[in-house]
């Protein structure tokens, strides 16, 4: 067992105490985050002259290299030690001698794990920013390519009036561009530096935080110590913009699944994102849309596990927090590969647009067009929605949709009917002539990819 702290112990830890205690599987993760931190910290020390510029040099020499041997596979990271912050420390040491020694002045591993921690996740968020830009700009596309691409639209999973499929996957690209905000504010918000913080009350050596937070890209320092160590707002606030990700990929994937259904066969989903039966030969299963809405649970579970284990922590830094780390990691992960592997799908999958089309027109989604075209024509809306069920009735009866009857059967039902009436519930005058903002109409629907090609321009 390997740790930094045993001068005040008289007897060496359990084995199985130091196991659970220790940290070092999960954090090793962020190597990187701890190397660079301790580089600007040496680099802090060296300026304001708490340690020589000689040492500072040293130091961030044998940091480096130590970066260097870890991404070239020379150096392995030991599991005996307790966490990657020993670990980096100690091989400094045995690196360049006690002048390693030195580097841990001023800092507590409190505000060095709140540090690492705060430089992983804000990485991650840029990662996970960028992947959902390459998601919005295959929607994006799709909404180019799919303007007069006719489908029912729902609500209770029942067809309820005609849109295009550019308008329904624009609802979904509207989600992702909030979420995509989300992701932009935490990252404002957590770009505060905590090193120098202490293990909660600051440090008597005249740090220069403002300097360490410079060199590591941050807005400024953190204003309270307390608060520095023992914040996980940043770590909750993701989890939950991670949530709402999921959710949004979720809902799209149940979306997918049906469309993919052979009741349905809205769309063809491409080999590469399938799978086959073990035993029904002519199966085509959807299986990353299935283990994006599965793995949703999983980062919801993350979540409420944070939230569950900050809720009763009081001032300031407790062990407790180190639990944050497996479950952020897992979620991060979890999330990058369902936004890149859903993005593949959908930018491969074929739509079949003539099924489409059909299931809207058998569908009865013009039928709301058919009570306006009575509206229109003098009779009140009241009056018009009884007539309109009516005809929905006979059609159901018949089976036709309201365009395949004839004038005469049309009339019978109501006399105000005109031959003009299938122009006005053909499915492209229906989409056609909602043109507010937010609406299916082309006209609309090309002012609003305008304004999302102006925002993937600009993040």
């Amino acid at each position: 067992m390997a740790q930094l702290w045993g001068g005040r112990f008289t007897k060496e830890t359990d084995q199985l105490v130091y196991n659970f205690n220790a940290s070092i599987s999960f954090d090793q993760k962020f190597y990187k985050q701890d190397i660079n931190g301790s580089i600007a910290h040496a680099t802090m020390l060296g300026e304001t002259g708490i340690i020589t510029k000689e040492e500072a040099d040293k130091i961030i020499e044998g940091l480096k290299g130590i970066l260097s041997d870890v991404e070239e596979g020379k150096l392995e990271i030991s599991p005996k030690y307790e966490d990657i912050h020993s670990f980096v420390e100690a091989t400094l040491i045995d690196r360049i001698g006690d002048t390693g020694k030195k580097l841990h002045t001023g800092r507590s591993r409190n505000d060095q794990v709140a540090l690492d921690m705060r430089l992983y996740t804000r990485d991650e968020v840029v990662a996970i920013k960028d992947l959902l830009k390459e998601l919005m700009t295959t929607l994006h596309n799709l909404m180019k390519d799919n303007l007069d691409t006719y489908m029912p639209g729902f609500t209770h999973l029942q067809k309820a009036q005609p849109v295009t499929f550019a308008h329904h996957v624009g609802a979904y690209m509207e989600m992702f561009k909030r979420d995509f905000d989300r992701l932009s504010d935490i990252y404002d918000r957590m770009n505060y530096c905590p090193l120098g913080a202490g293990a909660l009350a600051g440090t008597t050596y005249p740090l220069d935080r403002k300097l360490t937070a410079d060199l590591l890209g941050f807005y400024g320092p953190t204003l309270n110590s307390m608060d520095s160590v023992s914040d996980r707002d940043y770590v909750i606030e993701l989890l939950s913009a991670l949530s709402t990700i999921c959710m949004h990929l979720s809902r799209f994937s149940e979306e997918i699944i049906i469309w993919n259904s052979n009741e349905y066969q809205f769309i063809e989903l491409d080999d590469s994102y399938s799978t086959g039966s073990s035993i029904m030969p002519q199966k085509k299963n959807p299986d990353i849309a299935e283990l994006v809405r599965g793995k949703t649970g999983r980062v919801y579970g993350a979540l409420v596990s944070i939230l569950t284990t900050m809720k009763g922590i009081p001032l300031a830094y407790n062990k407790d927090m180190q639990e944050d780390k497996e479950l952020t990691f897992d979620a991060i992960d979890t999330v990058k590969g369902c936004i890149a592997l859903f993005n593949g799908m959908i930018s491969t999958m074929k739509l079949n647009k003539e099924n489409m089309k059909v299931s809207a027109m058998k569908g009865f989604t013009n039928a709301t067009d058919a009570a306006d075209y009575l509206v229109k024509n003098g009779v009140p809306f009241r009056d018009a929605h009884g007539i309109i069920g009516q005809l929905v009735l006979y059609c159901i009866d018949n089976g036709k949709a309201i365009e395949e009857l004839s004038i005469d059967e049309l009339q019978k039902i109501s006399p105000v009917f005109k031959d003009d009436i299938y122009d006005a519930i053909s499915l492209k005058t229906c989409v056609e002539k909602r043109n507010t903002i937010g609406a299916p109409g082309p006209e609309a629907m090309k002012q609003v990819i305008e304004i999302n090609e102006e925002f993937l321009k600009n993040i």
